[in-house]
């Protein structure tokens, strides 16, 4: 039932029982009627017209639905349309990156984009010192380049140059006022082919996984000035052969072995008879001066085998410990008769960002055809301390790490020498660093008795 049946019926009702009342006083006149009947058309107009807008409301609202579920219809196949061409484009940049794979040409040694093939790295170093009884002076120059070429992603190319401008060095002959000379060598030249993650194939001149030092703290990475005693005397720091090394996993957490096995020509006699004073740790390159055109016999028919094997295990961010096993040894002599071995221990530990204790101990033995079986021997052990862990929040102090070393060596040949050094390290930025350092030298002769201050400014690049 609508609105204007129950107002009319109402009103009607209404007026008839007005009607039917008992009429008190004069009868209704006509004139009264008449107003009383234009009365009630002007409210039955006036409720159409309420009605008729009811109406109009009734049919907007109507409209405003089916508008509603029209957008809302109309969304959803917006969503749909989207959702479709979202899927069309990854579809077609995943064939397009497929293509470009399958179609993508393994450059050939000497091809591609030599800016991506070819790098140069390294470190250039200036050094003054100040020795007991000596003059001061600026003690010599370095520039070691060390050049990268990936010939394909599994074979690289890398060769490291020192180049060493020094006091003291005239032709060889150091004497007063010699001058000054400059030197230009090899350290290292290296193929290597990566087999796997795990595996790589190295093959040139080495630098020898005897412990660690020769790998990653020569040049401008190492915090002191000049190398450890017992580095010089008592182990090789390269050779030329063949290896495979790399690293193995333990579990995930973060547990890893390193390992690497070799063969190289090895140590040298430079005389060839074996006599103990005529060892040359780094000069076998494989040539025999016999007077036979093309001879590129090894100086000794056994070359060296030697190999390490190191544990590295991080507990937490910034704190891990790598412990380390290494050795070498094969025949020096021309005769193929007199053994040279030696064995290295090698240990790291970080205590955070801020501290470093790190050393190894080296032993060897060598035959010999005068003087018996000899065991030169040496140690050392160094710690830094970066002042940042102290949060002072000051830049020159913050900038600094001390440093302190102890190292020892035996020549077995009544040669002995211990060094304290103390010393610090500047840092301008990661890779410009300013050292300094004081050294307190005994020994038993003049080469390791001296007390000597050295500064040292290193960039690597």
């Amino acid at each position: 039932m609508t609105i204007r049946p129950k107002i009319i019926g109402g009103l009607a009702a209404g007026c008839i029982a007005a009607l039917a009342l008992p009429q008190q006083g004069t009868a209704v006149t006509d004139d009264e009627f008449n107003a009383l009947k234009d009365l009630v058309n002007k409210q039955g107009q006036r409720i159409e017209q309420l009605e008729k807008g009811h109406n109009q409301d009734q049919q907007t609202i109507e409209q405003n639905k089916k508008l509603h579920q029209e957008d809302q219809q109309q969304l959803q196949q917006l969503k749909q349309q989207l959702g479709e061409t979202q899927k069309t484009a990854a579809d077609a940049q995943q064939k397009a990156e497929a293509t470009a794979q399958a179609q993508e040409a393994k450059p050939a040694p000497g091809e591609g984009n030599a800016l991506q093939n070819f790098m140069m790295v390294g470190d250039a170093e200036v050094q003054f010192g100040k020795v007991d009884s000596q003059h001061s002076a600026f003690a010599l120059a370095d520039f070691a380049p060390i050049f990268l070429f990936r010939a394909r992603d599994n074979v690289l190319f890398e060769a490291g140059f020192d180049v060493t401008l020094s006091n003291g060095s005239n032709g060889g002959t150091p004497g007063h006022d010699s001058g000054s000379g400059t030197s230009v060598s090899m350290s290292f030249a290296t193929l290597d082919y990566i087999i796997n993650n795990w595996a790589t194939f190295v093959g040139g001149d080495m630098l020898l996984p005897l412990g660690t030092y020769s790998e990653r703290s020569a040049g401008w990475l190492n915090k002191f000035p000049d190398n450890p005693l017992m580095r010089d005397i008592v182990l090789p720091g390269n050779g030329i052969g063949a290896q495979l090394r790399g690293s193995l996993p333990i579990g995930s957490s973060g547990q890893s072995i390193a390992y690497s096995a070799y063969c190289v020509n090895g140590p040298s006699s430079s005389d060839g008879t074996g006599a103990h004073d005529q060892l040359d740790l780094g000069g076998n390159v494989g040539i025999i001066n016999n007077g036979k055109s093309g001879s590129l016999a090894n100086l000794h028919g056994t070359p060296s085998a030697g190999g390490r094997i190191g544990w590295f295990y991080p507990w937490k961010a910034h704190y891990d410990v790598e412990l380390g096993i290494s050795g070498q040894s094969g025949t020096w002599d021309d005769n193929d008769k007199y053994l040279w071995s030696a064995a290295v221990l090698d240990a790291a530990v970080h205590i955070g960002p801020y501290v470093e204790v790190k050393g190894e101990y080296a032993y060897s033995w060598q035959e010999t055809s005068d003087q018996g079986t000899l065991n030169p021997h040496g140690w050392y052990v160094q710690a830094g301390y970066k002042l940042a862990g102290l949060n002072l929040d000051v830049p020159l102090v913050s900038n600094l790490e001390l440093m302190g070393r102890y190292d020892d060596v035996h020549d077995n040949l009544g040669g002995r020498g211990e060094r304290y050094t103390v010393g610090y390290i500047y840092y301008f930025s990661n890779t410009l660093l300013f050292e300094g350092d004081y050294e307190f030298a005994h020994g038993n002769n003049d080469g390791l008795d001296h007390n000597a201050l050295l500064f040292q400014l290193s960039y690597g690049f």
